[in-house]
């Protein structure tokens, strides 16, 4: 796994009743080596075959703690950070109500997500505010990332996938750089 990425498993309690499990404790986190202040929470909810991102920040970046409370997704990120021994590389998991991991993303990385069910629900705490000023973006099917999605492990084709057209015109992570960008 890349360097700051951390899969959080969190301990289940359950019962007839139903389940507890806490999903925000700083003091585990800290265990985890992550000393963040989350600022921002967001909740959304997708339909099956919606994919988002792959997002970041140029300036204020974020660190995330990302999970979801229905269905499942496939997660991906992407190393932006300079200097870094996985730059361009990526890292995916698959994160569900069922399995309840929760995958924390520092500043740096590109952040995208596929849902596998319909009405997926994902929350996320974040280490800085939104800034529509600094939004950016780098295109989820960049060949030079070679991301496998898994769509034919999920029964989807690449025209059945939902995606907006501000994601489905991001430039390359190649177009990016040579334009001069930065994650700060």
């Amino acid at each position: 796994m890349m360097t700051g990425l951390v899969v959080i498993e969190p301990k289940i309690y359950s019962d007839e009743r139903g389940f507890f499990y806490e999903f925000f404790n700083k003091q585990q986190l800290l265990k985890y080596g992550i000393d963040e202040e989350f600022v921002q929470g967001n909740h959304s909810k997708s339909s099956f075959g919606v994919l988002r991102g792959l997002h970041f920040q140029k300036q204020q970046a974020q660190g995330k703690l990302i999970r979801v409370l229905k269905g499942e997704i496939l997660d991906v990120v992407v190393d932006l950070r300079k200097g870094s021994e996985t730059f361009g590389k990526y890292f995916k998991i698959v994160l569900s109500e069922n399995n309840k991991k929760m995958l924390f993303v520092p500043k740096g990385f590109a952040h995208g997500f596929l849902t596998l069910q319909d009405d997926t629900e994902i929350e996320y705490l974040c280490t800085d505010f939104y800034a529509p000023a600094f939004e950016s973006g780098v295109l989820w099917s960049d060949k030079d990332l070679k991301i496998d999605w898994e769509l034919e492990k999920y029964g989807l084709k690449v025209k059945d996938l939902i995606i907006s057209e501000k994601d489905k015109n991001q430039s390359t992570l190649k177009e990016f750089l040579e334009k001069g960008g930065e994650i700060n």
